[in-house]
Formats: structure tokens, sequence, C-alpha cells
């Protein structure tokens, strides 16, 4: 889908761990486009891994009974990436964790804060779930 100067892409995908790859497919296609480093387009792997997996992790419960929604807007200058669930939600600033402290787990947004130029948390404007948004600038 075309918006503006750019290009939307939606993937949707069960919560379940096993689908993640097809988010990381996706986004090698779209990095294709722009003939973006292999070194970006690893980061950018890694942080969507991280937010997809916290949905998969934390929207559902055990039993993973929904979807993920992943977008990414190709802009000229940047890519847009956004991961959206209509699960419990959760809090960002609880799931980090204690600056001192390093648990399993809960280091998934400090990477995606590391490796994204801006990133946004919170809940889905539509109401239920969670919304997490990053950008990467590509020049």
């Amino acid at each position: 889908m075309a918006n503006g100067d750019g290009v939307t892409v939606r993937l949707t995908i069960p919560a379940r761990a096993e689908y993640i790859t097809l988010g990381r497919l996706a986004l090698t296609g779209i990095g294709r486009l722009r003939e973006l480093s292999d070194e970006l387009l690893a980061d950018l792997k890694l942080a969507l891994t991280e937010a997809a997996s916290n949905s998969v992790r934390h929207a559902y419960g055990e039993d993973n009974a929904g979807v993920v929604e992943i977008s990414y807007l190709l802009l000229p200058d940047r890519l847009v990436i956004e991961v959206i669930d209509e699960g419990a939600g959760f809090d960002p600033e609880a799931s980090e964790g204690s600056p001192n402290e390093l648990s399993e787990g809960g280091l998934g947004i400090a990477i995606i804060r590391a490796i994204a130029d801006r990133v946004e948390i919170g809940a889905r404007p539509e109401g239920k779930g969670s919304r997490l948004r990053f950008e990467k600038g590509l020049s």
C-alpha cells in the first residue's frame, strides 16, 4: 500500500514464536528495496524479533490465542516498524527491570531503544492491547 512517499507492508501472524521468522523474512525483502547494509538489516531484525517476542510472550497468556500485527512503513529516509497485539498490554517501565539487575528477559526494550532512533510504546489507539513502534534512519 502506498503512503505518500512511502510504502506500507502489513503482516498478521499467529501469536506463536515460530511465526516471528515470517516477520524477519518480510523485513529482509523490504531491506532489499533500499539495499540496506547487512549490519543495519541484522540490527533491525534483532529489534523486530524483540518487539514481536514481547507480544508473543506477554499478550495472550500461555494459550497464545491471538495475533500479532507487524507493519513496515518504508520512507525515503527511514523505516518505521510497528508491532501491535490485542492482548493484556504491559508496562514498559516494569518490563525493563532495574538498571543494576540483569534477569532473563526484560532486555528486549533496552535492545530496541539502543538500535532505533525513536521508540514509542503504549496501548493500542483502538483499545485493548499493546503497540510498539520504532524508527530507524536509512541515510
